[in-house]
């Protein structure tokens, strides 16, 4: 058995069209931009925050974009692997070069 659900008004329904003119008219108004100063301090951090791009998470110093150029057998079988362990490409190469550091002593 389901119940109908009941339907929320909101107080501009419930208005007149004088009354919902006069709520409304503050929407009405050109350049409201020149009503404004400029941005304090932390206004302007937080503009920044909101424009910035979301991009990769910063892992140690940052990455770099490199090219290699890998037999394409060996990478296709590196990128099932990578799938099945649930990693990307990109750190199933890290992890690779870590061990290769770590069996020489580098790391």
């Amino acid at each position: 058995m389901t119940r109908a659900r009941k339907i929320r008004t909101t107080p501009f329904a419930r208005m007149t069209t004088d009354e919902l003119q006069a709520a409304t008219a503050v929407f009405e108004r050109e350049m409201v931009a020149e009503e404004f100063g400029p941005l304090s301090p932390s206004a302007r951090s937080r503009w920044k925050t909101a424009r910035r791009k979301p991009g990769r998470p910063r892992q140690g110093q940052g990455a770099k974009v490199i090219s290699v150029t890998v037999e394409k057998n060996l990478l296709a079988r590196s990128d099932a692997l990578a799938k099945n362990m649930g990693v990307t490409r990109a750190g199933m190469i890290a992890r690779g070069l870590k061990a290769v550091l770590a069996a020489e002593g580098k790391l």
